[in-house]
């Protein structure tokens, strides 16, 4: 099996919806999209998929590691090999790669934020770096375009846990703020016994909101002349906010105690839709 077909199975079985706006690339960006997809599948399964602590951060380090000797030509994973040659190509900053895994370690040790300032550092290492590096795969001419990369990466993180809550609070992990369940007055237990209360009801709707203003103020921050390149992450984005548009319809407790998803043929509806008439903010 070759590095790039290792990272392109990594992507299909994951069944995410990123996987589904890579098709319509030109046959480079896929590839080294797909080989970024693939690092961030590998770091986050080193944490997620791993019960002993001190194994989960020996993996950690050593995938710190090997990005740094990725950029010095020497790699021993498939997925480093299949991401190496873009790194230049694509001006992809060896720092980036560093920070999301500086995030996936903040799960080693954060399974609370107390606050949504708290939270946004964590968007930021596992989903706003890769929507900056994710972006320059695209290509854009206006630096702007990283900001609003950075912005919807932030977005689809909001989606996640909030799709998640369920599944995190399995592994005791809530990443909604503290201060906002205190002010919706929902105690964390009710999260972790899987309460449908009110008050949860009342407190995902806010949180529902607010991810929906994210992607409205990351396509505020787009520049026209980069819309076209950019239309991956829009694509990604038309599949995100109908996920949240479907928890908000079924009602936001059923995350509790099932992980939502679109099925394949809606996803690729959307992407087709979106990729063919644009994106609708």
């Amino acid at each position: 099996m070759t590095p790039d077909q290792y990272c392109e199975d990594k992507a299909a079985s994951s069944g995410s919806s990123f996987y589904y706006s890579f098709r319509f690339l030109p046959a480079e960006r896929r590839r080294a999209i797909t080989a970024l997809y693939a690092f961030c599948r590998e770091v986050d399964d080193a944490v997620d998929e791993c019960q002993d602590l001190n194994v989960a951060k020996a993996k950690l380090a050593w995938w710190r590691g090997e990005v740094g000797r990725a950029y010095l030509g020497q790699v021993d994973h498939p997925v480093m090999r299949a991401l190496q040659p873009h790194l230049k190509a694509f001006q992809l900053p060896q720092s980036q790669l560093e920070e999301i895994i500086d995030g996936m370690e903040m799960d080693l040790h954060m399974v609370r934020y107390q606050r949504y300032q708290d939270l946004l550092l964590y968007c930021h290492r596992v989903a706003g770096v890769v929507g900056q590096l994710a972006a320059r795969i695209f290509g854009y001419r206006d630096e702007r375009t990283l900001e609003y990369a950075h912005e919807l990466g932030v977005a689809f993180q909001l989606t996640n846990i909030i799709r998640d809550v369920g599944e995190d609070a399995r592994r005791d992990r809530i990443y909604l703020p503290m201060d906002e369940l205190q002010r919706f007055n929902c105690p964390a237990m009710d999260i972790l016994h899987y309460e449908e209360s009110e008050a949860f009801q009342a407190l995902m709707a806010f949180q529902i909101e607010r991810a929906q203003e994210q992607y409205r103020k990351a396509w505020d921050l787009l520049p026209a002349e980069d819309r076209k390149s950019q239309r991956p992450g829009l694509l990604m984005a038309a599949i995100y906010r109908a996920t949240l548009e479907e928890i908000r319809q079924d009602g936001p407790a059923k995350v509790l105690n099932q992980r939502l998803s679109l099925g394949t043929g809606r996803k690729l509806w959307l992407a087709w839709k979106t990729w063919t008439f644009g994106y609708q903010p």
